[in-house]
């Protein structure tokens, strides 16, 4: 297997580099990408390479070049060299870099365009477009789809770590309207009874030993039948919300669901939805939870490219290459539409581009992608 990647990482810096020679004569486009291909992330630069070279195949196009540099990782001076490498070979727009802890080093290069599949932030940042899926993107879908399923008490559900601040900072620039904020403790011996403040379970506990020894001592058939009812619960009574956006991800998300089945959340009359996902499959192994709702890409587009990308390489993709697929594609269009590319701004125009990833639109220097609802339900992936 190492064998067959060395193979084929040398073929395409093969012919990468060849495509360059070529790009000297006549009217080119010349796309330089900053990527890993060193270091502790250099298997994502190494992807990103080869989504690139699927995406060349799929524009068919042979004035269009890529010119890989190697970043590194986390490595400023290497950064540096890199970039200036780029400018050297005449280049004014670059994919990358990955990393937003990147961004202050790339801004001192304001003759290029940096396109970068980092999510922090959608705004154009002096020559920087970060077409990664953001937050306002995301929480702009549920708070639609919400509305649609006409519920008006919402709980945001927000972990306390290194970004707490910042997604605040974005949830209030958003101007939310009768949504109320929870942070929780991502560690599960701590979360477990925070949700059981939150969803008043001690109450609601007490509440049906209470109801329950109203019958215990009756013996009529009635208020047996109440009883026997009452045995099936474990609460008596409904929380003070109808649905909850969990921003989180991975264990620490399964560790949140899990914690509000267990203090009994009524998933009948509570929306669970959430953010970030990317069709992870081990979600469909939380057994607790009836239905989970989210905003995402194009499911079958993802398929179908992981499904491409799988049959080529022979390996799976991070996340991450789709961003970098639509990236270039993003700039053909605006190459094609323009005759070339001299700044950021020639990418600030109206109307809507369609990639693998969905559509994204361009308002006021802000990239905002029209994001579908999705369902996780009986091992599936469905479209809402």
């Amino acid at each position: 297997m190492k064998k067959k990647f060395l193979i084929i990482i040398s073929y395409l810096f093969i012919f990468f580099n060849f495509n360059l020679l070529n790009a000297e004569n006549g009217s080119s486009l010349k796309i330089g990408l900053l990527a890993p291909l060193s270091g502790e992330y250099k298997e994502i630069g190494i992807s990103l390479l080869y989504s690139l070279q699927l995406a060349l195949n799929e524009i068919n196009d042979k004035n269009v070049f890529i010119i890989p540099q190697d970043s590194g990782t986390g490595d400023k001076e290497k950064l540096n060299e890199a970039i200036k490498e780029i400018k050297s070979k005449g280049i004014n727009v670059v994919i990358g870099p990955i990393n937003n802890d990147d961004f202050n080093a790339v801004k001192k290069f304001n003759d290029i365009t940096f396109i970068s599949p980092s999510n922090i932030n959608p705004e154009f940042q002096q020559n920087i477009i970060s077409i990664g899926i953001s937050l306002e993107s995301q929480m702009k879908a549920i708070v639609k789809f919400i509305k649609k399923q006409k519920k008006n008490k919402t709980i945001i559900l927000i972990p306390q770590n290194n970004y707490t601040d910042l997604i605040e900072n974005k949830l209030n620039k958003l101007d939310l309207k009768g949504y109320k904020v929870f942070k929780y403790n991502p560690d599960p011996k701590i979360l477990t009874g925070e949700i059981e403040t939150l969803t008043n379970y001690s109450q609601r506990k007490k509440n049906l030993e209470l109801r329950k020894k109203m019958f215990e001592d009756k013996d009529d058939e009635q208020s047996k039948r109440q009883l026997e009812r009452l045995e099936q619960r474990y609460t008596l009574g409904d929380v003070n919300f109808d649905s909850v956006i969990i921003i989180d991800f991975g264990s620490s998300l399964k560790s949140v669901l899990t914690s509000l089945v267990f203090t009994d959340v009524d998933q009948d009359k509570v929306l669970f939805t959430t953010v970030n996902q990317w069709f992870d499959e081990s979600i469909f192994y939380e057994n607790t939870v009836k239905s989970l709702y989210y905003p995402s890409v194009n499911y079958k587009e993802f398929k179908k490219y992981k499904d491409n990308y799988f049959k080529t390489f022979n390996n799976f993709p991070s996340e991450m290459t789709i961003l970098a697929y639509d990236a270039l594609g993003l700039i053909y269009y605006v190459w094609k539409k323009n005759g070339n590319i001299n700044s950021i701004n020639d990418f600030s125009f109206k109307g809507k581009i369609k990639g693998k990833i969905g559509t994204f639109s361009f308002n006021s220097k802000r990239i905002i992608q029209d994001l579908s609802i999705y369902k996780v339900e009986n091992n599936k992936f469905i479209k809402f």
